[in-house]
């Protein structure tokens, strides 16, 4: 299974939500990065992804991007597909 990296805050509905649609599919361990957390981190993902908000996910070296986008994804039925590439 492709390593999972999730940028997140403390307290965020939408990160929750993605990590359990990422359990519910057999992800064991995600990679947090709490940005609230750590300035420097927050600036690298919205140097990486262009993005501001959270969640910003990547499964692998693939940017999903937060947690609509993964249940889009899911729903086109390319979640599973990639987690295990």
């Amino acid at each position: 299974m492709q390593p999972v990296k999730m940028y997140t805050t403390a307290v965020c509905p939408f990160c929750i939500r993605a990590k359990q649609i990422l359990k519910s599919k057999g992800v064991e361990q995600i990679d947090e990065i709490r940005i609230d957390a750590d300035p420097e981190e927050r600036a690298r993902m919205m140097q990486i992804t262009g993005r501001r908000t959270v969640p910003q996910i990547f499964i692998g070296d693939t940017h999903v991007g937060g947690c609509d986008d993964l249940i889009a994804l899911d729903g086109r039925g390319g979640l599973v597909p990639l987690l295990n590439s």
